[in-house]
């Protein structure tokens, strides 16, 4: 054989080579959806809950759930996880269910929102809204102010919760991606409805209401609030969903509750097509 029949024969096999290895390579699809699960800390069942969320999320998307647990059940919990400078690497989502009232170091807060800054999106679950707080919390915060930080990642200032009761989920937002074709339902009765003190660029896809007894004339007080909402947080607009539904096992369990949280992991990674389906390679492997 010849120096030129040589090589030539050579190129063609790198290109058959390269060629099958493309194929094989779309054939196989997207790779999961690296998914960090920041769970623990005070007043829930969170030992049973990752385990809801995990299943939950994996069982709908193409994802693959990394749990980073405290099971101390207060509200001081420290997660490894958020150690390191770029403690975000590597992962598409954060999902953030921690219950951490009285963590109030601010460097420790810092890194955690420096990630989302710089463009790892995040999904916020129920307690989450509850933690890193600090200074006169329950007051409106000012944008900008050394306690407001959290908040603007999340992009709605909660400060408490109403009585352990049903609530009624009404969407309001019908043609986002989130929300289209989603129901509208009702929680079991041992859920929280959080209040809303200010909002810092959330825009509101679901209202939650309950009834609540006036403790004084036993007459039923209609409470309404914000329950589910997206932002676009920091300098790279980070896309951030959030949900203050999720205290009781039965609501984490309930398969129209996960449904909502997969559809916010989704929308925050950006795999979400017009009509609320995961984006080819993107839903659940069969």
């Amino acid at each position: 054989m010849t120096i030129k029949k040589f090589i030539l024969t050579f190129f063609v096999a790198l290109t058959t080579l390269v060629s099958a290895t493309s194929i094989a390579d779309a054939q196989k699809g997207p790779k999961p959806l690296r998914v960090l699960l920041v769970i623990g800390g005070c007043c829930h069942d969170y030992a049973t809950q990752k385990d809801l969320l995990k299943v939950g999320i994996e069982s709908r998307l193409n994802a693959t759930v990394d749990i980073a647990y405290d099971g101390t059940k207060t509200t001081k919990p420290l997660f490894e996880a958020y150690s390191g400078k770029d403690w975000a690497k590597g992962y598409d989502v954060v999902v953030h269910d921690e219950c951490a009232a009285d963590i109030t170091d601010p460097v420790y807060v810092e890194n955690i929102l420096q990630a989302h800054r710089n463009g790892t999106p995040a999904v916020n679950l129920h307690c989450a809204m509850h933690s890193y707080r600090w200074g006169n919390y329950k007051e409106p915060i000012t944008a900008g102010s050394d306690n407001a930080h959290w908040y603007e990642m999340i992009g709605l200032q909660s400060t408490g919760h109403g009585p352990k009761l049903a609530v009624e989920i009404k969407f309001t937002d019908h043609n986002h991606p989130i929300t289209t074709g989603l129901n509208d339902w009702t929680t079991f009765t041992n859920e929280e409805l959080y209040n809303n003190v200010k909002f810092l660029g959330a825009q509101g896809l679901a209202e939650g209401t309950q009834l609540v007894k006036d403790k004084t004339t036993g007459v039923d007080n209609v409470v309404k609030n914000t329950v589910v909402w997206t932002n676009l947080y920091g300098p790279n607009q980070t896309r951030i969903f959030s949900t203050t539904l999720g205290h009781d096992n039965k609501t984490v369990g309930d398969d129209r509750y996960l449904d909502l949280v997969t559809r916010g992991i989704l929308w925050a990674t950006n795999k979400i097509s017009a009509d609320g389906q995961p984006q080819a390679g993107y839903g659940a492997k069969k």
